[in-house]
């Protein structure tokens, strides 16, 4: 049949992730819909199976959590966690790296035009 090997590394994964999720319990499906859209997004079914779907909320809260976690290693050094211990760890992926600092850049402007949009609310409330 398939490649023997790339199932039990996958297996190999998923068991060594085990342990950390045997400690902390979390809600399966809370981000069913969000990855079905996802996944028909790029070229999947508009229903996808269920139980890829798990599979994929699985893979996906695996791999945050682990980012989360090095990060979270990284900020206890200076003694606080920050943004960019995130991009430190995507540095190397530049698909990624691009895309966070696209994001953070938006992040910033909406934040500014909300700010600039308050005080123009605040002048006309004065002049009324």
């Amino acid at each position: 049949m398939s490649n023997p090997s790339i199932g039990t590394s996958s297996k190999a994964k998923v068991g060594s992730s085990q342990p950390s999720e045997t400690s902390f319990k979390r809600k399966r499906g809370v981000f069913q819909k969000d990855l079905q859209h996802m996944m028909y997004g790029f070229g999947d079914d508009a229903n996808p199976l269920p139980e890829t779907v798990t599979l994929v909320e699985d893979i996906v809260v695996e791999y945050v959590t682990d980012l989360a976690h090095k990060a979270q290693d990284i900020g206890t050094k200076r003694g606080k966690l920050s943004v960019e211990d995130f991009l430190y760890l995507i540095r190397k992926d530049m698909p990624k790296l691009n895309r966070c600092t696209e994001l953070l850049s938006m992040q910033e402007e909406l934040k500014q035009a909300r700010k600039a949009f308050e005080v123009d609310e605040e002048k006309l409330a004065t002049l009324e």
